[in-house]
């Protein structure tokens, strides 16, 4: 939960919405399509999340490099689309989300995946630059990732219910 609080307001925002549509816990119009542009986003989201459960299931176990290339490859879609879209704007958010989209074991995949995703030619030089310096020295080189599975999933909380 301090993780997530420390994220800047719109990545929370963004986080709790692909993680309702990537998850498949509600209706996202309703919940998050305040405008026709957010509405129009929403759509795109949910079209390049419909891989999202053959994903979870094709996450590398063993490592194989064919297995890795395939997740990747069907990954970096994903990623791209939530870089541009400019809600996520660190490593550590990007890892928030994607670690709680597709799991724990999808960890030592994510610094890879999220390099790949930041350096394509589609994100704009400003925001790849920020991007690509919010992945820090011992992400990029862990030597190991825990494989304890995340248990806080953010959510919305309608404002009658905050009160």
């Amino acid at each position: 939960m301090r993780e997530f609080a420390s994220f800047e307001p719109a990545e929370q925002r963004y986080i709790k919405r692909a993680l309702d549509i990537g998850l498949a816990r509600g209706d996202a119009f309703k919940l998050w399509g305040k405008s026709e542009e957010e509405n129009t986003s929403i759509r795109r989201q949910y079209v390049v999340y419909q891989d999202m459960k053959a994903l979870r299931q094709s996450v590398p176990r063993a490592g194989a490099i064919s297995e890795v290339e395939r997740f990747i490859a069907k990954c970096l879609r994903l990623a791209v689309f939530d870089l541009g879209e400019e809600g996520i704007s660190s490593f550590s958010a990007f890892r928030f989300l994607y670690e709680r989209l597709l799991s724990a074991e999808v960890r030592p995949y994510l610094p890879s995946l999220f390099c790949a995703a930041a350096a394509q030619p589609m994100i704009r030089p400003a925001q790849r630059k920020l991007l690509l310096q919010s992945l820090s020295e011992a992400a990029a080189t862990a030597p190991g990732w825990s494989t304890r599975a995340p248990t806080f999933y953010p959510e919305c909380i309608e404002d009658a219910e905050a009160v």
